[in-house]
């Protein structure tokens, strides 16, 4: 949710006009640098640390990540991309999904995010890290977040299950709104138990998603067309 504005899967390596430059070492390096931040957290993670856990040398690692930062931020996007991937937020072809589904799949994503231990750490060891993603641009993640909720939305609004506004506004308002929940409420909750922040949240955005009454009156006043084949002859058939 809060990460790089690499787009998952890349480093920084510099790319060619089809596509980023793939490193068949990278998935081992981010593994050993995920595992470094696990275990000493972000501060006193190195490039020469997480070069020996992965068994590549310092070199190779500095031409693809020219800092710690950087490469922390690619661990980042991968580690929020494969929850956000986790949650299927990829807009269903059929109109059987109803509003209480879409906000379960969103509440599902959102603890999925708060209980993530590489989220937690760098929570408790470099929230600074967090900062640019919050006051100056949208991170990677949060870009395809945006996309697939606005699409998964736009779905929803055409068969009725929430408001008929644009999906991008609502999108960008459920991010706005999930992403302080994961930010602030271990901070700002005191004694009110985890389990009911999750349901009001739950009643938050079932309340701010649902379709006005007029909305529902007018989709159930609308005709439904008839079947292509409708009012053309039926054509004789050999025996």
């Amino acid at each position: 949710m809060l990460d790089t504005d690499r787009r998952p899967g890349t480093s920084g390596t510099s790319a060619a006009p089809s596509g980023p430059v793939r490193w068949s070492g990278e998935q081992a390096v981010l593994d050993a640098a995920k595992a470094s931040l696990l275990a000493v957290g972000v501060r006193r993670t190195t490039l020469t640390g997480v070069a020996r856990r992965a068994g590549v040398s310092r070199m190779t690692l500095y031409r693809r990540w020219p800092d710690l930062r950087s490469l922390v931020g690619d661990v980042m996007t991968r580690e929020w991309t494969m929850v956000v991937t986790a949650a299927d937020l990829t807009p269903p072809d059929r109109s059987d999904g109803d509003l209480d589904d879409l906000v379960d799949h969103i509440i599902a994503t959102v603890e999925a995010f708060r209980t993530n231990p590489v989220y937690l750490r760098i929570i408790e060891t470099d929230p600074e890290l967090l900062l640019p993603y919050l006051t100056e641009r949208r991170g990677a993640t949060q870009r395809m977040i945006v996309d697939l909720l606005t699409g998964q939305l736009g779905v929803a609004a055409r068969h009725g299950t929430v408001r008929a506004v644009d999906p991008a506004a609502l999108a960008v308002m459920v991010l706005l709104v999930v992403q302080s929940f994961v930010l602030s409420a271990r901070a700002l909750a005191g004694p009110v138990p985890a389990a009911t922040l999750a349901a009001e949240l739950r009643r938050l955005l079932r309340g701010y998603l649902a379709p006005d009454t007029a909305d529902i009156a007018d989709i159930a006043d609308t005709p439904v067309p008839p079947p292509a084949s409708a009012g053309r002859p039926l054509q004789d058939t050999a025996p």
